[in-house]
């Protein structure tokens, strides 16, 4: 039997998602988000290499000690690159050049050794490696014609390891980086003797990527409030006419109007409409009055990705905010929100999270599902899934993977409920808004959550 839910919470939402009426905001102190312009190339370059030493000199460090890793081995080609490659090179560099090979080595301090074989010093974070040897009159086999390969094997030799992470993985597509050609040449180069020194450490390139630092959430802020400014704009009559524009006019208006804020995507804007009577099966889809409208919006800046999906409504002739039911519908949704970052604690994994999110959820009485995923350097970024859209049993490995602190993600999810305007007819409230664990772990918005419907009149 489910548990009747909570009355007073679920009000409370609902009425800041239905009144007052109009576009003032749900709380006086809520400001309408506005577009935060970027600085100029120049300034986000410099920003952004701000960040790679940061993330580089505390963030690494930390994880190879954790991890005991002594050596990590990075190698790549141009237009191969490793996924961790864009989290370890400066803004102005678009590819590895040729083959890039990237050392790093635990010293006994603590402290990380930074070379690079092949590529740039990426702005002074990498030394580059020269011998220190003679050069070989007689190389072996095996490094003949390849200079990087026979420094590679000298500079292992010289250090002397106790273990070599590579980047191999069945299950993690972060920690999977070393095509097949190119491992099979750096083993090559290694040797029989060092390559017995090689271990597996998935957590080492996936959890460098993920880990955030405190220093871009400014930054972040910033451009998930002007996500929140277009899409307001979208599901306005500065864009909507009832009764003409369609879904794929607002789509590529929004595709247009990030390009010209100096914006890219890193998917293309999708927009749907839900209503109380039937949809048209082919053609182009007209927003019509009493139309529930959603997005799904996502954006890169200094690449730093977000994944946003809000709800409006076209108000139909006569009414002054959005009817009761739909307004049910975003607090559920709201709720599960709520619900779910109070279980998302670190050190649990994924599935764990979501078993306990969805029982809550349903104790609460609540139809509802739960798919959310990391984000940052990617928009499915690196770390748990907190279940997929069709996994609410769980998401094997990739659920399994623990949730840590510093780390952010979109909290992704929806709500079903039957609307009685719409003589019953459930609508799904499916919503997307960025939240991030600060290195105590405590939850916060990296801007703020949707709690009221955009509205067109």
């Amino acid at each position: 039997m489910k548990t009747a839910r909570p009355i007073a919470p679920l009000l409370a939402l609902w009425l800041a998602a239905c009144g007052p009426p109009a576009e003032q905001p749900a709380d006086a102190s809520e400001e309408p988000a506005q577009i935060q312009p970027l600085p100029t190339l120049r300034e986000q370059a410099e920003e952004r290499q701000e960040w790679l030493e940061l993330r580089i000199g505390r963030v690494l460090p930390r994880l190879m000690a954790e991890y005991d890793v002594h050596m990590w081995i990075l190698s790549m080609r141009e237009y191969a690159e490793d996924p961790v490659f864009w989290s370890i090179t400066s803004p102005t560099t678009f590819a590895a050049r040729r083959r890039s090979i990237y050392v790093f080595t635990r010293q006994d301090d603590g402290s990380v050794e930074r070379l690079a074989l092949g590529g740039t010093s990426q702005g002074g974070v990498f030394e580059a490696y020269r011998s220190t040897r003679p050069a070989p009159t007689q190389p072996t086999a095996e490094l003949v014609g390849n200079e990087q390969w026979r420094l590679l094997r000298e500079l292992v030799e010289d250090r002397d390891p106790e273990n070599i992470v590579l980047n191999i993985d069945p299950d993690w597509a972060f920690s999977d980086g070393l095509h097949a050609g190119e491992r099979e040449a750096l083993e090559e180069a290694l040797g029989p003797e060092l390559l017995r020194r090689v271990k597996r450490e998935p957590r080492l390139a996936m959890n460098y990527i993920a880990l955030r630092l405190p220093e871009m959430m400014p930054r972040y802020r910033k451009i998930q409030e002007t996500v929140h400014a277009v899409i307001s704009q979208a599901f306005s009559n500065a864009v909507i006419t009832p009764g003409e524009t369609t879904v794929e006019d607002v789509e590529w208006w929004m595709r247009q109007r990030v390009r010209d804020l100096g914006y890219t995507t890193w998917f293309q804007a999708n927009v749907d409409v839900q209503r109380a009577g039937e949809l048209p099966s082919s053609g182009p889809r007209v927003i019509e009055r009493g139309d529930l409208l959603w997005t799904d919006f996502g954006v890169v800046a200094l690449n730093l990705h977000t994944d946003t999906q809000h709800l409006g409504y076209v108000l139909r002739e006569g009414e002054a905010g959005v009817p009761a039911g739909l307004g049910q519908c975003l607090a559920a949704s709201n709720r599960l929100q709520d619900i779910l970052l109070e279980h998302m604690e670190p050190g649990l994994s994924g599935n764990a999270i979501l078993a306990n999110t969805l029982a809550q959820m349903r104790a609460e009485g609540i139809d509802g599902t739960v798919y959310t995923h990391p984000i940052g350097d990617h928009g499915h970024g690196a770390g748990p899934l907190i279940g997929r859209w069709d996994s609410q049993e769980g998401v094997p490995v990739r659920g399994d993977a623990i949730l840590l602190p510093s780390t952010w993600h979109s909290i992704e999810l929806q709500a079903t409920t039957p609307i009685p305007e719409w003589g019953d007819k459930p609508a799904s409230c499916r919503q997307e808004e960025e939240a991030y664990l600060d290195s105590e772990g405590e939850r916060h918005w990296a801007f703020r959550r949707q709690s009221r419907f955009h509205l067109v009149w």
